[in-house]
């Protein structure tokens, strides 16, 4: 258990220094605008310094912008998770100051492209071992468990909302050139780990029972169990069937890897679902 979380939090600092290069050698002098919470306190930055004339850098404000979340997210989504989110925002902070802000490129598409696949990078690498990069990731997913709608719609209007901005403050070819980059950002958090809120388990295994006690240690998910049979050894098996979000997938695999390695397991996109489906905070009736 001590090695899994010094993993994650390895890879979410590491996580945080891509994000920290994304930002200070392509996109901050390129005026190109990051997503989530870093694009807003970059375009802040911005404003500020063009014109009030006040410097204030991007990690100083990105930290302030995430204090208020990550005390909404403490409360409202869960300790563990937002804890990586701290851990998250504390060293992508320091990486943006210790880093020298510099043009590694005058192009500004390349400025954009390599930026967004940066971050993307540094994003999904959490996301996959279940973390979070914080600000953004906390807001959709409250907002998510109040109005009962995809995570990926608040993602769309939260960083909608920095590219108007982009727009209306400077050229709009600045607004262009953010969706570029969240775009780019997007397609490599896919290839990464989905980005889908909800994802349906199918595990095949010879040892149900077992798979069963440790998921409901670890997690409260229903769990439908059902008869299987091997078409080419002819063994009997089990196959468990269950929904999770995307947040519970590394831990379900660890499980899995640890109960019993030679479980099948297939991963597949759940559009939507019908019936009772647990949310942090739900009592199981």
């Amino acid at each position: 258990m001590f090695f899994i979380e010094a993993k994650r939090i390895a890879v979410v600092i590491f996580g945080s220094f891509l994000l920290a290069i994304s930002l200070n050698f392509f996109l901050i002098n390129a005026n190109v605008y990051s997503s989530g919470f870093a694009g807003a306190a970059q375009l802040t930055s911005s404003v500020f310094a063009d014109y009030l004339d006040i410097s204030i850098g991007t990690g100083i404000l990105l930290f302030i912008f995430n204090i208020p979340v990550i005390i909404l997210g403490w409360f409202k989504v869960g300790r563990g998770f937002t804890i990586y989110s701290i851990v998250s925002v504390i060293f992508a902070t320091l990486f943006m100051e210790i880093l020298p802000v510099l043009s590694v490129s005058n192009d500004i598409i390349l400025n954009a492209v390599f930026g967004g696949v940066i971050a993307g990078v540094g994003i999904g690498l959490s996301l996959k071992l279940g973390a979070s990069t914080g600000g953004m990731d906390i807001v959709a997913m409250v907002l998510s468990r109040l109005q009962d709608k995809p995570i990926g719609t608040y993602f769309l209007i939260l960083n909608g909302i920095i590219i108007v901005f982009a727009g209306i403050v400077y050229e709009p070819e600045n607004a262009l050139y953010t969706m570029l980059t969240l775009y780019v950002t997007t397609a490599v958090i896919d290839m990464i780990h989905t980005r889908h809120e909800k994802v349906t388990a199918m595990i095949v295994t010879r040892k149900a029972d077992e798979l069963q006690q440790a998921i409901h240690q670890k997690m409260v998910r229903g769990i439908t169990i059902l008869p299987a049979k091997g078409a080419y050894t002819g063994e009997d098996k089990s196959m468990m069937y269950l929904v999770i979000t995307r947040y519970e997938l590394y831990d379900l695999e660890t499980i899995i890897k640890e109960v019993d390695p030679n479980a099948f397991t297939n991963i597949v996109q759940t559009v939507g679902i019908y019936g009772f489906f647990r949310r942090e905070g739900e009592e199981v009736k």
